[in-house]
């Protein structure tokens, strides 16, 4: 019996019980930095590349990828998506200031991988466009996003909007399958 209990994983009692497996504190720390890894990767190659475009795209001719279905085009957004609400440039930075305080606090209770990742990749891509809105021109708060990707019948977006696009995904099909933020999984 002890040695099904052993092979199994049941505690045994008595002194000489091995010591049990590490508490979920550490556990947690590790799904924060994965969740922080993501988003610094996330945050840098989307920084990278807007530096990139500024410094070699930017009031140049599209650079054609794949002949009319994929350009390089820099272009200075200071909307949201596909260029709306280009009047409403401060409402777009406090919602993105907003997701940050949100994730960050989430993150406290973060215990599972998959979340991290999706969490990351929506911090990293709301602290890119952030950057953007507080450092760019044409002031702090009103900045225009640079976007460059245009795929042909699309709007042009920047890495930042794609991390935010697949972590929103991640997100829906993660709750679709039920597993919450701290690990658990419920059945509706």
């Amino acid at each position: 019996m002890a040695e099904a209990e052993r092979i199994i994983g049941t505690p045994e009692v008595g002194d000489d019980a091995e010591p049990q497996s590490e508490p979920a504190a550490p556990r947690g720390r590790r799904r924060i930095a994965a969740l922080l890894v993501v988003a610094v990767l996330a945050y840098l190659l989307d920084l990278g590349s807007k530096m990139l475009v500024v410094a070699r795209l930017e009031h140049q001719p599209p650079i054609e990828l794949v002949g009319d279905l994929l350009k390089f085009d820099a272009i200075r957004n200071p909307g949201a998506a596909f260029g709306f609400g280009e009047a409403f440039t401060i409402i777009f930075t406090v919602i993105a200031a907003t997701v940050i305080v949100v994730i960050v606090r989430l993150a406290r209770k973060l215990y599972s991988l998959p979340w991290a990742i999706a969490l990351g990749l929506l911090l990293g891509g709301a602290l890119g466009n952030l950057t953007d809105r507080i450092f760019r021109s044409p002031g702090v708060f009103r900045g225009a996003v640079v976007d460059f990707i245009a795929p042909a019948h699309f709007a042009v977006f920047n890495l930042a909007d794609s991390a935010i696009v697949c972590g929103g995904i991640l997100i829906v099909l993660l709750s679709f399958k039920g597993l919450d933020p701290d690990g658990t999984v419920h059945k509706d």
